[in-house]
C-alpha cells in the first residue's frame, strides 16, 4: 500500500536544503557528492556553477513550446540553485540571507534597487 507523500512548502524545502548541505560538510567525499564539493574547494564549486549556468541558458533557448525541453530548464535551473546553495554554505552564508534580499527588493524597480547599489 502507498504512503501519502506530505508536500513540503517552499520554507521547509530550504530549511532541510540547508541541513542537509551542513550534515555533508562532515561526510567523507566517498560518501556524498557535495562533501567531495567541498573538499575540492571553492574553485570547484564555482566552476560547477558556471557549468550548470551555461547548461540554463542552452536549455531555456529551446524551452519556448516543446514541454520536454521547459523540463530540462526546470530541472537545470534546480541545478544551478543547487550549487549556488552548495558555495553559499561552503562560505557559512545562511540561504535565507539571499532571500532576505529579494524581499526587499520585491517592491523596488531594478533600475532603483541597482541605482541604489551606489
Amino acid at each position: 500500500m502507498m504512503t501519502e507523500q506530505k508536500t513540503m512548502s517552499i520554507d521547509e524545502i530550504l530549511v532541510a536544503l540547508e541541513q542537509n548541505l551542513d550534515d555533508r560538510k562532515k561526510s567523507t567525499a566517498e560518501a556524498s557528492y557535495v562533501a567531495s564539493l567541498y573538499k575540492k574547494g571553492l574553485n570547484k564549486i564555482l566552476e560547477k556553477i558556471g557549468e550548470e549556468a551555461t547548461e540554463v541558458i542552452l536549455a531555456a533557448k529551446d524551452a519556448k513550446d516543446d514541454q520536454e525541453s521547459r523540463a530540462d530548464l526546470v530541472n537545470e535551473s534546480a541545478d544551478l540553485l543547487f550549487h549556488t546553495f552548495v558555495a553559499l554554505r561552503h562560505l557559512d552564508i545562511p540561504i535565507s540571507d539571499v532571500f532576505e534580499v529579494l524581499g526587499k527588493r520585491l517592491n523596488i524597480s531594478g533600475h532603483e534597487e541597482k541605482a541604489s547599489r551606489g
